[in-house]
This record gives C-alpha cells, structure tokens and sequence, in this order.
C-alpha cells in the first residue's frame, strides 16, 4: 500500500535514503498529464529533485505502451536507466521493449539492480495497474513523502514508492562465491581422474570459469554504472542551483551538498568493493 505521511526530517539525509522510485497509478491519461506537471512544479520549487520520468498506459488486454518519457537536463546518458528498467519490469517482455525507447541500457531492462527495487515492490505497483489504468514512473530525491503525496492525491494519484538501493550487490557476491567453491571443488577432482573422466571435468571446468568471469564483468559493470549515474544526478543538481534563486537556490544548495558528500562515500565503497572482488577472484 502506499506509505504514510511523515514529519519533515530535522536533519540532512544521506542521497540513497532520499533517492526514490516512484509509480503513481491514475484511472486517465488525462489524469496522469495532471501528475506529470504537479511533479515538474515541485521539481522547480526545490520540494523534490526530480531525475527522469515517463508515462505508460496499460490496455484492455494488458499491453504497456509509452506515453511520455523525459529526463532532466542537462544530464548524461545513465540518468533515467532506473526509470526504464522499471518501466520494463512492470510491462514484462512487452515493458522491456518499451523502456528501451528511453535510451536506457540494452539488455539490463529486466535486471532489478538497475532499478533499484525488489520484486515485491514490482507486483504490488503490477496490481493496482489494471488494463485501463495509466502510471507515472519517476525517479526522484524527496526529503519527506507529503508534498508529492498530497499533490498526487489531488489529481487522483495512487503513490507507491521505494528507496532505490544497490539490491543485487549480495547476488553478485553470491555468485562469484559459488563459482569459486565450484572451480575448487572440479579442479581437486579433476587433479584425481584419469581418462574420459579426466577430459569430462576439464570442459566443467573451463565452463566454470566462463561463469566467473562472467559474473565479474557485471560486478565490474555495475560499479561503472552507478558511478556514472551519481555524476550525472550530480549534475543535474548543480545545473538547477546555478539558476535558482530565494528560498528554492536555499532548498537546491542543501540537497547539492547532501548529494556530494553522499556521492563521494558511495564512491569510495563502490572502490574498495570492486577490489575486494578482483582480490578474491585472483585468491
């Protein structure tokens, strides 16, 4: 369901615990045209930060279709990967196709990482977007959730909203972890076979390996992806302040210095975990 209103924060908020995707469910078209402008309007007054959003329509027979999609400028290419990987997990195959027409990553539409959420947050957003209904996708930064809420709820939005997070950073771990145990155990076999058997366990072996190199080329990917994209929201952040004034250039240099220091730490993890990750392949 979606959450509850809370109090405004007191204090400055690290950017992944304000970074949110957002699916707002509408019975129109016209409706959702209404949602897209309450969200641009609280873009500019500095009571969100908003990154990229688009716009799909679900028919009679269940088929997503685009509607609208945009993104903040000026930003670069990995802004709005979120909002499309999204867009493609909710339409299922047919989504995937539709989320490619944003200019996300090819490929990576179904991955959940890319959008940051898990799959219960993906089937109950799936639930309220009947055949007939149309949803609003958004990426966004919000210090608290009731400005969006009661602007939503005026047009006749339904809010759903998670924090966006690293969520596959345990499964890439997982599975680099896994293929290793397997490599051992195959190799300390194979170092005891003879024959056929020995032939047998060299392929398993080598079949192995392509596995865990696969494996750390997207945990290399992942780490390049997200660095590039906090740049990019970075930017896009910095762009807004250099031309904003009173009350909201105050707002924008608040959020622009949480995002920095946020930025620079979660950079300085996504480093040591790449390392850590080469240091236990190599292992």
């Amino acid at each position: 369901m979606p959450v509850a209103a809370a109090k405004q924060p007191q204090a400055v908020i690290q950017e992944f615990k304000m970074n949110r995707m957002l699916v707002v469910v509408f019975d129109n078209e016209t409706a959702a045209v209404a949602g897209t402008r309450a969200l641009r309007q609280l873009d500019a007054e500095a009571g969100i930060s908003l990154y990229a959003m688009g716009v799909i329509a679900k028919d009679a027979h269940g088929k997503i279709s685009l509607k609208q999609a945009t993104g903040q400028e000026p930003v670069g290419t990995s802004v709005g990967f979120g909002v499309g990987a999204l867009i493609g997990l909710l339409g299922g195959p047919a989504g995937a196709a539709v989320g490619a027409v944003t200019g996300t990553l090819v490929g990576a539409l179904r991955d959940y990482w890319v959008a940051g959420v898990g799959l219960d947050f993906v089937e109950e957003a799936e639930t309220f977007l009947k055949p007939g209904k149309v949803a609003v996708i958004a990426e966004i930064d919000e210090d608290w959730i009731t400005p969006v809420d009661s602007r939503m709820e005026a047009v006749g939005g339904v809010v759903f909203r998670r924090e966006r997070s690293e969520v596959a950073d345990a499964r890439f771990d997982r599975d680099i972890a896994a293929f290793k145990s397997e490599i051992t155990d195959l190799q300390s076999e194979f170092e005891q076979a003879s024959g056929d058997a020995k032939l047998k366990l060299k392929t398993k072996v080598a079949a192995a390996r392509h596995r865990l190199d696969e494996a750390v080329k997207r945990a290399k990917h992942r780490v390049e992806a997200l660095d590039h994209e906090a740049k990019d929201k970075l930017t896009a952040l910095e762009h807004q302040l250099s031309k904003a004034k009173g009350d909201v250039k105050t707002k924008l240099d608040h959020r622009v210095k949480a995002m920095r220091s946020a930025y620079q730490g979660r950079s300085a993890k996504l480093k040591q975990a790449w390392e850590l990750t080469k240091e236990a392949v190599a292992g």
